[in-house]
């Protein structure tokens, strides 16, 4: 493949989803994300796979616009994860990356604070910064 093939091919994909500038608009980001949860849907989220560059790539774009158009509000970290688990029908039950339905019970309440692999488990599942989590 040559260079130009090459630079056809990216122009053809930035053009299709908007990559040459920042997110634009809400609907925009919904676009994006639709993109990626479809796609990850087909590939398993396998990071051999192709496409995967391609979705780091479409990640930091949504990233960026969640930053600029979505600021966290300061909240603690186990509000933020109780507001993620609502906003998703998310239950305690589905969380075993923190541990047992009574530790993330506890963890919710705010009786017991996340531990550096909780965090980590955290941020890879819901594809946040680990600083979401902590205080």
């Amino acid at each position: 493949m040559s260079v130009t093939d090459v630079i056809e091919s990216w122009a053809a994909v930035s053009d299709a989803l908007g990559l040459g500038a920042p997110v634009r608009d809400e609907s925009h980001y919904e676009a994006l994300l639709a993109f990626v949860a479809e796609a990850f849907e087909r590939f398993g989220g396998n990071e051999s796979h192709p496409v995967f560059g391609l979705l780091s790539i479409v990640a930091d774009r949504i990233r960026e616009y969640e930053e600029r158009a979505h600021p966290w509000p300061p909240m603690a970290p186990h509000e933020f994860l109780r507001q993620l688990m609502a906003e998703r029908g998310i239950r305690q039950s589905d969380l075993p990356e923190v541990g047992s339905q009574s530790v993330v019970s506890e963890v919710l309440s705010g009786k017991r604070s996340l531990n550096l692999r909780q965090v980590k488990a955290l941020s890879e599942r819901f594809h946040l910064p680990m600083e979401a989590f902590v205080a």
